[in-house]
């Protein structure tokens, strides 16, 4: 049994009720005294350190991707398509970064760059147009500036550069293995190398092969003239060497940087050609700012025959050459 409170225990509980509820009341007006509004003058909105939507910082991330990933990062939403994949500035980086431009003069182009860049990197190339049946294969040389309009295509290189003089293209053809081409659209020009199969005979047992060095301006593919077949290739001239020769080089070169440095490492075959007689067949370029150059060891022949062919926007003789090609066969 428990103990019975008396009316002492009662009127103890009572008073401590009343003091704490005295103290309560003493606190709850103590807090309401120090809660109040700030009076300072406002702060400006700090602004983060980093913001994921920046225009300019992820135009800088861009210039490090391909050309594929370019186009995947603008496909993920609508900012990104309109901040990078619509963006002109990022494929003019990309193209001449892959293209691997030196330098680059501006220019008046009449094509996007992102355009010029699709043209040049999916995978086209001059035989896909002309001539499909005949190609074998084909290699991506780089690719080089004309800044004039007048370029020297030769299958001769010597340490000494010099410019072929004559009366006519077959005078200096025969005399100096050269010629002297004009009226060529200034700009960037892409290279490349392609072996084709024999074009004198339809055998399919024939195992003749051409080697062509193919050079155009960077817009070719995407004018109307040459997507409809209109401007085809003429022939300039040819070359014949009635003897065995141990290599076939064929070069082109802007003839105002002729003397430049870099295109004189290009006619020191020594420093990047593969040595003559040996048993290295496979073919070799080499590119400069301004000039291209390939060099194939042959086998036991009889001589090779070098034609040197060109393009014009147009059916006039005056028109911009936008094409060139140089192709040896042997005899």
């Amino acid at each position: 049994m428990g103990k019975r409170k008396s009316r002492d225990d009662d009127s103890i509980c009572s008073a401590i009720g009343k003091t704490i509820c005295s103290e309560i009341k003493k606190r709850s007006r103590s807090y309401k005294s120090k809660l109040r509004s700030c009076t300072s003058p406002p702060q400006p909105n700090r602004r983060p350190d980093f913001i994921w939507f920046e225009e300019d910082i992820w135009t800088e991330i861009a210039k490090y991707l391909d050309g594929k990933s370019v186009v995947m990062l603008g496909s993920s939403c609508r900012w990104f398509r309109r901040s990078i994949l619509e963006q002109d500035s990022v494929w003019k980086f990309a193209c001449l970064r892959d293209l691997q431009i030196p330098r680059f003069r501006q220019q008046q182009l009449s094509f996007k760059w992102s355009q010029l860049y699709a043209s040049a990197f999916d995978g086209s190339h001059s035989y896909l147009f002309r001539q499909q049946d005949k190609h074998i294969e084909w290699m991506r040389i780089g690719a080089f500036f004309f800044d004039s309009s007048a370029g020297l295509l030769t299958e001769k290189l010597s340490l000494l550069p010099t410019l072929p003089r004559g009366d006519s293209v077959e005078e200096i053809l025969q005399t100096t293995g050269s010629c002297i081409l004009s009226n060529i659209k200034t700009g960037i020009w892409i290279a490349d190398l392609h072996f084709v199969g024999c074009h004198v005979c339809k055998l399919d047992t024939c195992e003749g092969a051409t080697q062509t060095l193919d050079a155009r301006h960077v817009e070719l593919f995407l004018t109307e003239g040459y997507k409809s077949g209109s401007w085809d290739y003429k022939e300039i001239g040819s070359y014949q060497i009635r003897k065995h020769t141990d290599v076939a080089t064929g070069a082109i070169f802007d003839i105002k940087h002729l003397k430049d440095r870099t295109s004189t490492e290009v006619f020191d075959l020594k420093t990047w050609a593969a040595k003559p007689n040996s048993d290295y067949w496979q073919p070799k370029a080499r590119i400069a700012c301004h000039g291209v150059a390939v060099n194939t060891n042959l086998e036991q022949n009889e001589g090779i025959l070098v034609k040197y062919h060109a393009m014009r926007a147009g059916e006039e003789d005056d028109s911009e050459v936008v094409s060139i090609r140089i192709s040896q066969e042997l005899l």
